[in-house]
């Protein structure tokens, strides 16, 4: 029999970097994700592609953006978003190739059609000792079979407990004699940069903290079943959390607290202790497993969405510099809820980020888990007739009202406080930049290109000679001066 090459995917709920270990977080031990960083490669520069929990796992599943899958928000309840029929899956794929495919704990993705996980295993508890026993069976029924295995863990820590105010699933013995609990004080949590110091935050931390290390002690558990199931040299081990904390100002936003996150790889063969700062992004996720299975070159079936826009991360994984080409990224967020649409499209370098906010005039929106949370709620009363209130280093009222662009010099600006799109010695980087995300956006015919308020990808669908028609080369509709007879026109051909 040709050696195994298994994958185990390990993807936490709403974790943020700054609440790992091995990312500096001096305030909260996670020594099993710090473990894993250790054996492996530690990716500093590691993007998701939205900042909202099915969607991004759509992205790692499929290899495309949401824009392109379909999922542009949250699946389930009235919520109805969906993986698009024409879209391949990895459950589909790895089923296809001869793998034993499972998942255990968070799926939040659909339809079950779209996603046939051979063993699936839906759970909403937060007993991630439990999960690892699930784990062991699932790891002991593929020797069984003698079948390479791609399992993924869905956890539910550290998200919040829904219809509660500062709940993050903590009980009494944390469900399982195996897991020991640890009880946080105020003054001992580490305040985020995106957030505002104040009792609040300090209280909801206390219980975010509770939550991270249920789940780094359950993390450990499965690694240990690993071993002991003597698959550990022959599995790829991938460690991610989907978006960023549960706080305004991060989770369901594309600045960098949502959406640059801890992304943990171990790759048999490959170097250890890597801290690794090559950008990559979670589109890359599915290439690369399908990579370490040998299979480069399948491609999704004619008729399918695509092709994948990832790329295989094993040839850099262990790389100690920076490698030609791995230098920028691209995300797309339009929905969380379906009443929260906000439709932003970024572009990410190693120093400068650009985000084109389409709907721009609309108020970005609260997803409810954080509207409700108490330490919103501290932060908007944090104002005084004299002082705004404040999110951070942000005004309250900048998070909500934002202008159509955004570009930061991340550099001298990691929060993205100071925007730059209006500065004349910032023009030539700006206009590039969004020129490249357009580019971006025409090639995966993302709907959300728009001119004139308008989406281009349906517009070109006229001939303009043919019908005389001029779309001025504008991001909206100007109300005050609505003709076309004296504008400069959009290129016909956009995606040119």
């Amino acid at each position: 029999m040709a050696p195994s090459k298994n994958i185990l995917l390990l993807i936490a709920d709403d974790l943020g970097r700054e609440q790992i270990g091995c990312y500096g977080c001096k305030a909260l031990q996670t020594p099993e994700l710090d473990k894993l960083a250790a054996s492996g490669s530690q990716f500093d520069m590691a993007f998701a592609s939205t900042a909202s929990c099915s969607g991004s796992r759509t992205t790692i599943y499929t290899g495309l953006h949401t824009h392109q899958n379909g999922s542009y928000g949250l699946v389930g309840s009235r919520n109805g978003f969906q993986t698009f029929e024409n879209v391949e899956t990895a459950p589909e794929v790895f089923n296809k190739i001869g793998y034993k495919t499972g998942i255990l704990g968070k799926i939040h993705v659909g339809p079950d059609s779209k996603y046939p996980w051979q063993t699936r295993k839906s759970d909403g508890s937060r007993d991630t000792a439990m999960i690892a026993d699930k784990a062991e069976e699932f790891f002991e029924e593929a020797k069984a079979e003698n079948k390479s295995f791609f399992l993924t863990i869905g956890y539910i820590d550290p998200h919040r407990v829904l219809a509660t105010r500062g709940g993050f699933g903590n009980v009494d013995g944390n469900y399982d004699p195996r897991l020991k609990d640890r009880f946080f004080e105020p003054e001992d949590v580490q305040i985020p940069q995106f957030l505002q110091d104040i009792p609040e935050v300090r209280q909801e931390l206390v219980e975010y903290y509770r939550s991270i290390n249920r789940l780094d002690q359950g993390i450990g558990m499965v690694l240990q079943a690993l071993e002991r199931a003597g698959l550990a040299d022959d599995t790829l081990v991938l460690f991610l959390s989907d978006n960023g904390p549960p706080f305004v100002n991060s989770k369901t936003t594309l600045y960098d607290a949502g959406v640059r996150l801890p992304f943990l790889l171990r790759v048999p063969g490959k170097a250890s202790g890597v801290v690794n700062t090559n950008m990559v992004s979670y589109i890359d996720v599915l290439p690369t497993f399908l990579d370490w299975a040998g299979h480069t070159d399948l491609q999704p079936p004619d008729g399918s969405e695509g092709p994948r826009r990832g790329r295989s991360i094993l040839p850099v994984t262990d790389a100690t510099a920076v490698q030609t080409g791995w230098d920028h990224v691209f995300g797309s967020h339009t929905f969380h809820e379906v009443t929260n649409f906000y439709p932003t499209r970024y572009m990410r370098t190693r120093r400068y980020k650009y985000h084109r906010n389409v709907c721009w005039k609309l108020d970005f929106p609260f997803a409810m888990d954080l509207y409700a949370s108490l330490s919103f709620e501290g932060m908007r009363n944090s104002g005084t007739k004299s002082t705004p209130a404040m999110i951070g280093k942000r005004a309250l009222k900048s998070y909500i009202c934002r202008p159509p662009e955004e570009l930061y010099d991340i550099d001298q600006d990691p929060d993205e406080i100071h925007n730059l799109a209006a500065e004349p010695e910032h023009q030539e980087r700006l206009l590039s930049m969004r020129a490249a995300l357009e580019k971006w956006q025409a090639e995966t015919k993302d709907l959300w290109l728009w001119r004139d308020g308008m989406s281009v990808h349906i517009f070109k669908e006229y001939d303009y000679e043919r019908e005389g028609l001029k779309i001025p080369d504008r991001f909206d509709f100007d109300v005050d001066n609505p003709g076309t007879k004296d504008v400069v026109g959009y290129p016909q051909h956009p995606q040119q």
